[in-house]
């Protein structure tokens, strides 16, 4: 009989202890499996939804929840801000771009965002199928957007007040889809594109004012990629006949005041020392805020950094007792056998061989730990992923193999190796004489 076929035969006589130190290093292994995979994914979405964005201007409020719900989607806005507030810095020659959104309502928690076709361009995002919207109430939908809402091109659908559904329907102003964008692992997957005269003409507004439409027309002629007639022109606001508030508390109050508004302005710019200089500029207006993409993220990262340590924590105290229940299994395992190894010894086993089979027993236990932690890990992941994939947040999947996880696996081996050395070392140099004498 080999080493392994003994080191089975022993397992499979002590089941629940077996199966006892496996899942606790296998709980451990999972826990670090999941918070690698989350980590990543996370870290890749944020820095992949903000590249190509330099700035973003809105409303006075936490910078932070002006990132989170203009650059990823994931928040509500703190407010609007009016067009004519933004004309003095975004007449600025720092500015080589600037992209407008208008955010507020949705269609079945898809956000209806309305912006100008720069806004494909700065995702990279390419028709599947369908043109891109040339009037008023026309959209183009995100890849997963248009799979969940089934919606195809022709097709109409009517937005409602808020941005996770359940609000008062725009009956008056539905909207015509013209186009479905192809897949781009993006935020732009998650959401409908429209014009901002689109969303505006959903709550009633006016003809724009030519004088800020010219504005935003200069701004946005500074780039040679983007044309500026498809661009959404600022514009004079008509008064509503009361406040109101959405439910999620964007507040649509300020549309009974002069002048029109967007949610934010996404700017990229012209010139290195804008980095400096313009962030200032913007606050020093008074009714305006400025929030960097790259410095909030990092906050937000830092933020989530506290939380993976106590979750690192908790894996590495899981996988330090499961180590623990290893060495005194082993311990008690080579009390228990203490005649039977004798006997092998006397039968011409050698010290090496004993030692070998107490070190293969535990590696056995910690490889099928570690695996059988990597499965639960995934697992748990793609679970997660597809909780947050019907709160339509971000996507995550357990689809996925990290070179990070080669060194759990290692990591694990290593400790199985080092809790069986001294039980290994106690076969090796026993004296097996006093043993059978005693029997």
């Amino acid at each position: 009989m080999n080493i392994l076929q003994l080191v089975f035969a022993y397992l499979k006589h002590r089941p629940w202890l077996t199966l006892l130190n496996v899942l606790l290093l296998a709980l451990g292994i999972a826990t670090l499996t999941v918070m690698l995979l989350f980590a990543h994914q996370a870290e890749d979405r944020l820095r992949r939804d903000s590249k190509g964005v330099d700035l973003v201007i809105g409303a006075k409020g936490s910078p932070l929840q002006l990132i989170l719900s203009t650059v990823y989607h994931i928040d509500v806005p703190n407010g609007n801000i009016k067009l004519a507030d933004a004309e003095t810095v975004l007449a600025d020659p720092m500015v080589k771009r600037a992209i407008p959104l208008a955010l507020g309502d949705s269609f079945q928690s898809f956000r209806i965002v309305g912006t100008g076709t720069a806004f494909l361009e700065l995702q990279n995002a390419k028709l599947a199928e369908g043109v891109v919207w040339k009037q008023p109430l026309e959209a183009v939908l995100g890849a997963e957007a248009a799979k969940k809402t089934g919606l195809k091109i022709g097709a109409r659908f009517i937005g409602s007040h808020g941005l996770g559904g359940g609000g008062e329907g725009h009956v008056h102003a539905p909207y015509t889809v013209t186009g479905i964008l192809a897949p781009t692992g993006s935020v732009m997957d998650r959401l409908i594109l429209t014009s901002v005269e689109s969303v505006w003409k959903a709550h009633e507004y006016e003809t724009p004012k030519p004088a800020l439409a010219d504005l935003l027309k200069g701004v946005l002629a500074r780039d040679p990629n983007v044309a500026p007639k498809q661009e959404s022109p600022p514009a004079q606001a008509k008064k509503d006949d009361h406040d109101h508030h959405d439910h999620d508390g964007h507040d649509h109050s300020a549309h009974s005041e002069p002048g029109k508004e967007v949610t934010a302005f996404l700017v990229q710019y012209a010139s290195p020392l804008a980095v400096a200089v313009f962030p200032r500029m913007v606050q020093n207006t008074g009714a305006l805020q400025a929030a960097q993409p790259a410095y909030e993220t990092a906050r937000l990262l830092s933020m989530m950094g506290f939380a993976l340590d106590a979750l690192r924590i908790f894996a590495g105290v899981l996988i330090l007792a499961s180590a623990l229940g290893l060495f005194i299994a082993l311990i008690n395992a080579l009390n228990e056998r203490e005649t039977d190894l004798a006997l092998m010894r006397l039968l011409g086993a050698s010290p090496a061989r004993l030692a070998a089979q107490a070190l293969a027993e535990s590696m056995t236990l910690t490889l099928a730990g570690a695996i059988l932690g990597l499965v639960l890990g995934h697992a748990a992941t793609h679970l997660l992923g597809q909780w947050l994939e019907a709160t339509r947040q971000v996507q995550m999947t357990g689809m996925l193999w990290l070179p990070e996880e080669w060194a759990l696996i290692g990591g694990a081996l290593v400790l199985g190796f080092l809790a069986a050395l001294w039980p290994a070392w106690r076969i090796s140099r026993q004296d097996v004489a006093p043993v059978l004498a005693r029997r």
